[in-house]
């Protein structure tokens, strides 16, 4: 018993020795102005890789492993100057650095990425072309990635070849990301600049505390009312990219009494138009968050976002129009009573509700909860010009007409080149040629005048619109739940888990936003028989009816028609990762599971696909079901406190999006042919080095690709194998089993050279490429007119040739040298220079089928050359280019005021370059191809491109308090 006691006595001597042994660093971080402290600024010690994140109080401790001698604590956040304090540390003491301070920075970008890069994707396509992934990036401090986001974006570089639909967006650890396309929509969130600045961004698959991640990363914003800093904002901004000026006001209590805090902002962005003309702007912005902490352990914190928003779009021109009309024309505009009126508007309204549940279950594990309901629409609108009309003449005989002439300034037959392309010069119409150019020149907009009258004329019996604006409206509820575990096992080994929910319910309907002086709109397609004779026999086919339950329906203006059908999706997933780390070593391991499915139920029953059913449209289809899984895990070796080795690998797989999951999910319950999961593996591996003076950062990627899905719209007049002499159809594009391969190199590194001045570099050398031929096949309505044509068509093998083709998606190759001036008198200027190169056009995945070689038998042309084939088929590169662009900004400490301003210019020396393009497929044929090309007056289908921004502005003034 004494020898017992003499061992517990021992055991308790030892553990007091040890703890007054113990080596501590610890301290807390306050705003420089306000004396508040600061939550989630990230404390590193410089030499050994060590981090630590200050909690609600700005405080923080290191102590574990804690080096001694000589150290440095570097002490950073996104929205602040980052700041260095030099300490020693002796064995067994404590370091007590309370009280540091970060100044709010000035200079910070985040104004600038919300520019350029939000309110661009805004305005992007459906199809991708346009968008990129530098969104994502705004809350790096990695050299290389803030190059990507606020330099490159511009060009819309994608780091790695990926694009929005490859990372995450996460709001309160809410994934954002649509189920349509898998892609962020951040017109939701547009204008709200102020109030995201609390970021967490991790690169690639990396470690991140609240899901799985993507290739392109993780980006999670913080929008919780105890987060912010105490004080208000209110700026003007004024630009001539997007929009032309932007007023928005915001104010944080901090932590009240009682444990209550809130943020408000409301903001508005507006202008006729950017730098594209027609491009309206018409946004308005407004976010609540509060938050009551209940006691030490709970806290409970709603955020609301409403931000309606209304932008004018432009499309991608070819190079006919380019020449006549330069990169700043847009065909979708047009005046009408003197004021300008856009055709293509796109409208968003979804606003977002979410509830967030914090509970500290004890010092070392956190648990948050969240519910989360996102509702309203998007619309896109057109001129629907199929409309049909009674029309009686001078004898009083009557009859319908329909179908009128499509009213796009750049449609072919509106074209100079449409009167030239006879190869003989002597059958050329060069007058009427030279009438074309210069009604083009002198005005080539959309006549909005002509419309009305058309709708308005006095033979018009009954006042049927022929034409009218169509709005495609997208109307989602969507409900999230999810909850997040971080817990603590150990000093070194920590564990992250989260189940997720999604249940998505999504109208889809066309709707008459406008009829244009008519009394309604017969809702028949006219284009359906066209060729078997007339108005009269299409407004008795089944074929014609857009809703055979109510045949020769009369839509007005706010009335659905057209289409009208309901997806539904639900998406349960989980998530776990431990994360490792020791004094030589950090490692991480990481799985998910998840589970999705997708329904369409038609409301209309389309004339060509009657009845319910997978082969027919109202009703139910059958329902998909995906089951997905993922692995990852990586490690960071330190060689020593400067010198890194990053790597990390991961395999998994996602469920299509429900953009590929139906072939033609407007007028039929059929989905895609041969639809799987895609399987995604990759592997990165980084050197790390960092200084007090340098940092960089060099990595080699490769992500590998299989199992993707396409869906593409489009007018063809050249289908081989359907037996008849005219090809035409409008018809639905499907490509499965694609594959595809990035690989690449990527360089950031920077130098504090002087204590005010900074030197960078950036540079991304990649190539992406098919590394297979992709099945193919076409469906139309168009199939179903004719006898003996299947509903799926498909040529040859059924693949398209793009192996080794390159994946358009901006330039593969991008590098950067800058500097920037720091004053402290606190000013500040810097200048980039950026050399852009390898880009490619999207190409015509028909024109590379089998039905590039065949007639309308199916039999390979008798003058079919392989050597001119492969000429016509050659993939364009877009000829490299360089943009320079400048910032700067100041400020002032007026008594508890701070006022101050930043401009940027892009593009200084008004560079003129292509961003991306893409071919038609409405000539896909040998012959038909080869006869376009060779005009002298230049191609009538050539390829359409989009054209970079010449040179623009952004400057921001602001009152901080």
């Amino acid at each position: 018993m004494k020898k017992s006691f003499l061992f517990f006595l021992f055991g308790i001597a030892f553990c007091l020795s040890g703890f007054a042994q113990q080596t501590i660093i610890k301290g807390s971080v306050l705003d420089g102005t306000t004396g508040e402290p600061i939550p989630d600024v990230t404390i590193s010690i410089e030499e050994t890789g060590q981090t630590a994140k200050t909690n609600a109080k700005g405080e923080f401790s290191f102590t574990q492993n804690v080096p001694l001698g000589d150290q440095v604590l570097k002490v950073e956040k996104v929205g602040y100057v980052v700041k260095r304090y030099p300490i020693i540390v002796n064995e067994g003491q404590t370091v007590d650095i309370t009280g540091m301070t970060l100044d709010f920075d000035s200079s910070d970008k985040k104004d600038l990425f919300i520019i350029s890069i939000s309110d661009d994707n805004l305005n992007s396509e459906d199809d991708g072309l346009t968008d990129n992934i530098s969104g994502l990036l705004q809350a790096s401090r990695d050299v290389f990635l803030n190059a990507a986001a606020f330099d490159f974006s511009a060009t819309f570089f994608r780091p790695r070849g990926l694009d929005n639909a490859n990372g995450k967006v996460l709001i309160n650890g809410v994934e954002m990301n649509k189920q349509f396309n898998g892609r962020p929509q951040w017109g939701n969130w547009g204008g709200l600049n102020d109030v995201q600045r609390n970021q967490e961004f991790s690169m690639g698959l990396a470690p991140n505390d609240y899901n799985f991640g993507d290739l392109a990363g993780t980006n999670n914003i913080v929008m919780r009312a105890s987060k912010y800093r105490r004080g208000g904002r209110i700026s003007y901004a004024s630009a001539n990219r997007s929009y032309q000026g932007r007023v928005m006001a915001s104010y944080s209590s901090g932590l009240l009494e009682g444990g209550w805090s809130y943020t408000v902002l409301g903001s508005r962005r507006y202008g006729e138009q950017g730098f594209i003309d027609g491009t309206l702007y018409d946004a308005n912005s407004f976010f609540v968050a509060v938050e009551k902490q209940i006691n030490d352990k709970h806290s409970i914190n709603f955020t609301g976002i409403y931000a309606k928003n209304r932008r004018g779009r432009s499309t991608a021109i070819t190079e006919e129009v380019y020449n006549l009309k330069g990169r700043e024309y847009n065909p979708f505009w047009g005046l009408l009573n003197g004021e300008q009126r856009n055709s293509r508007m796109r409208q968003i309204n979804e606003p977002i509700l979410m509830l967030n549940h914090f509970w500290d279950i004890s010092s070392k594990v956190k648990l948050n909860t969240n519910v989360a309901y996102q509702f309203g629409e998007i619309a896109n609108t057109r001129i629907d010009n199929g409309g049909t009309r009674l029309y009686v003449d001078e004898n009083g005989d009557s009859a319908f007409l329909g179908g009128a002439r499509n009213p796009d300034p750049t449609y072919y037959q509106n074209l100079p080149s449409f009167y030239l392309q006879d190869p003989n010069p002597t059958a050329a119409d060069f007058q009427n040629a030279y009438l074309s150019q210069q009604r083009f020149l002198n005005d080539g907009q959309m006549p909005w005048l002509s419309f009305y009258e058309a709708n308005q004329r006095p033979s018009n019996v009954g006042g049927n619109s022929l034409y009218a604006v169509q709005a495609d409206v997208i109307k989602d509820q969507q409900l999230t739940f999810n909850s997040i575990l971080d817990a603590e096992l150990a000093e070194n080994i920590r564990l992250n888990a989260a189940v997720n929910y999604r249940m998505l319910k999504s109208e889809n309907f066309a709707r008459v936003e406008d009829l244009m002086g008519g009394t309604g709109y017969l809702d028949v397609d006219f284009f359906a028989d066209e060729e078997e004779g007339g108005i009269d026999e299409i407004a008795a086919s089944t074929l014609a009816q857009s809703d055979l339950r109510n045949p020769n329906r009369i839509a007005r203006e706010g009335e659905r028609y057209k289409y009208n059908y309901e997806m539904e999706a639900n998406v349960a997933s989980a998530f776990a990762q431990a994360q490792f780390k020791y004094n030589k070593i950090d490692f991480y391991v990481g799985a998910n599971v998840s589970q999705t499915n997708y329904q369409r139920t038609g409301l209309y029953e389309n004339g060509f696909f009657a009845g319910g059913g997978n082969d027919g449209s109202f009703g139910e289809s059958d329902k998909l079901n995906f089951t997905n899984f993922g692995v990852k895990g990586g490690l960071t070796y330190k060689i020593t406190g400067k010198h890194l080795i990053d790597v990390n690998g991961s395999y998994f797989t996602k469920a299509p999006f429900l953009r590929t999951a139906f072939s033609n999910a407007r007028q039929t319950n059929a989905t895609v042919i041969g639809l799987e999961s895609e399987k995604i593996q990759s592997v990165d591996v980084s050197y790390i080095f960092r200084s007090p003076t340098v940092k960089a950062r060099i990595t080699g990627f490769y992500s590998g690709f299989q199992d993707g899905s396409d869906v593409g719209f489009y007018f063809t007049e050249d289908i081989a194998g359907l037996g008849i002499d005219s090809g035409d159809a409008f018809v639905q594009e499907i490509m499965t089993n694609i594959e595809r391969r990035h690989v690449g190199v990527e360089l950031g590194i920077e130098a504090q050279v002087t204590p005010t001045i900074k030197l960078k570099g950036a540079a991304s050398i990649g190539q992406y490429t098919f590394q297979n031929n992709p099945n193919l096949y076409l469906t139309s309505v168009d199939f179903l007119n004719r006898q003996g044509v299947d509903r799926e068509v498909t040529f040859g093998d059924g693949t398209t040739n793009l192996k080794n083709l390159h994946v358009a998606g901006g330039p593969e190759r991008a590098y950067q040298i800058g500097f920037e001036y720091r004053d402290p008198d606190y000013w500040n200027f810097g200048v980039t220079s950026n050399f852009f190169s390898n880009a490619y056009i999207d190409v015509s995945n028909l024109a590379r089928s089998a039905n590039f070689t065949s007639d309308y038998d199916g039999n390979t042309f008798n003058d079919y050359d392989p050597d001119v084939a492969k000429d016509l088929l050659k993939q364009e590169q877009f000829d490299s280019y360089m943009l320079v662009n400048i910032i700067g900004g100041k400020s002032w400490k007026i008594n508890d005021y701070f006022v101050g301003f930043f401009a940027t210019i892009n593009n200084v020396f008004n560079e003129e370059y292509r961003t991306g393009g893409f071919e038609q497929s409405r000539l896909a044929n040998y012959r038909r191809l080869q006869e376009d090309k060779s005009r002298a007056s230049g191609p009538i289908f050539g390829p359409r491109y989009f054209f970079g921004n010449g040179t623009t502005y952004y400057l921001n003034v602001y009152v901080r308090f």
